[in-house]
């Protein structure tokens, strides 16, 4: 009796490759997770597994979420660059003097702008911003900080194009832009109420009005400067009107209904059709997020054909039948071993055998816990790294456990409300 060993040789390398990203490094190696997943997709290739012409088709590799994440990243890109994004932040952040209308500021801000662009780049631009004015103010910066990685998570569940795994679960599922926001938006919203009462709650005696030593607040005379400074003048401006009018068409041509993939990338194209040298754009690309995705893909399709499909999935009714709430509470656990992005493409071919029925909940709620999981711990989302990192940079240090304070109980509240909202919620 012949005993294929391709089953056995793919179930191990993706074990290895997904225990890589659980990590997040190789011990001894200064290898990433982007590295780990194209080394994954490597060796699927080098060991025979799987042909370069299966690793290159689009059964494969998701072309058409690849297009759609890296015209939204040039899109975001130009709107960082231009400084449109801290002018919005500097201009409503000047009109505030409390800590708490600094912290109902923030919140909305990050929540706000992350539902319709990236989160990860929204905190990329807000976190300088943020610092620079509750030092100048001579608030407590920590849970306005806080504040703004969480409710940039929260914000980003609300429509396809607010995080890459969103962008994922949009192209596959086929779920329009309109029905999607019209779904999971308001659990966004509750969920940023939810965020704003638990900040101001944990942080009562830091958000009282009282000022930190004015003497701290001069040591920092340069903190978080508007970053535009490409061109000057009318050229800037120009530049800034320019890419907000873009962003905004590409947000209305999504709900629209065209083609997300090719709104993205024509509205990239049209921008980088100017004066910005194209070098200062694509350093705003992730690159390393577009190389991990790739090798995801291409991991997670060996692992379908030659391991998923022997499941008969069909037949896991436990799970198929009740996939709200069962499919939420494992993907959050999941994001939070192997990030969302490999758990969600991980869910891929379990999406495929949930009834027609259900199956639009199944990937809603994919979607909302995913990314509302994120908050849970520091590591959970690269948005709450970014601000924990751009802080310590500034002298600002949040610890694990202190950013933990607010990270679990809005986890477990926002992720218990989308449940309950998808459940039972019908229209």
């Amino acid at each position: 009796m012949h005993v294929s060993l391709e089953p056995w040789l793919t179930a191990a390398l993706f074990i290895l490759t997904y225990l890589g990203l659980f990590l997040g490094e190789v011990p001894k190696l200064r290898v990433d997770r982007a590295g780990i997943a194209f080394a994954g997709a490597a060796l699927m290739l080098c060991t025979g597994v799987l042909t370069l012409a299966q690793a290159a088709s689009p059964q494969s590799i998701d072309y058409e979420t690849l297009g759609l994440l890296f015209g939204m990243m040039i899109v975001v890109g130009f709107l960082r660059l231009s400084g449109c994004l801290a002018r919005l932040t500097q201009w409503s952040l000047d009109r505030i003097h409390s800590p708490h209308g600094l912290l109902a500021l923030v919140i909305l801000l990050a929540g706000v702008l992350s539902a319709f662009l990236v989160n990860d780049i929204v905190c990329l631009a807000l976190t300088p911003l943020v610092l620079h004015m509750a030092k100048r103010l001579g608030f407590d910066p920590v849970p306005h900080l806080i504040g703004l990685a969480t409710a940039a998570n929260i914000g980003s569940s609300g429509t396809i194009t607010g995080n890459p795994q969103n962008m994922i679960i949009g192209v596959v599922s086929r779920i329009p832009y309109v029905r999607f926001a019209a779904h999971v938006m308001p659990i966004a919203l509750l969920g940023l109420l939810i965020d704003f009462l638990l900040v101001s709650l944990i942080y009562r005696s830091a958000l009282d009005g009282r000022r930190v030593d004015d003497a701290a607040v001069e040591r920092e005379p340069g903190t978080g400067q508007v970053e535009a400074g490409v061109f000057r003048g009318r050229v800037l401006v120009a530049l800034q009107w320019k890419s907000a009018t873009v962003a905004l068409l590409t947000v209305i041509l999504f709900f629209a209904g065209l083609p997300m993939a090719v709104v993205a990338l024509g509205a990239a194209a049209f921008l980088l059709l100017g004066r910005l040298k194209p070098e200062r754009v694509y350093r705003e690309v992730d690159w390393s997020l577009l190389l991990m995705f790739t090798g995801l893909f291409v991991v997670v399709h060996t692992f379908q054909i030659h391991v998923v499909d022997r499941w008969n999935i069909t037949g896991w009714h436990f799970l198929l039948n009740h996939p709200v709430g069962l499919l939420s509470l494992t993907s959050a656990g999941l994001s939070n071993l192997v990030s969302n992005v490999p758990a969600v493409l991980l869910f891929r071919p379990v999406m495929h055998a949930v009834p027609a029925a259900a199956r639009q909940s199944a990937w809603l709620a994919l979607a909302m816990s995913s990314t509302l999981a994120g908050n849970l711990t520091v590591p959970g989302s690269v948005a709450n790294l970014i601000v924990i990192e751009k802080a310590k940079r500034e002298g600002t240090i949040i610890s694990f456990w202190e950013y933990c304070k607010v990270g679990v109980p809005v986890t477990v509240l926002t992720l218990g409300l989308g449940i309950l909202w998808l459940l039972f919620v019908r229209y």
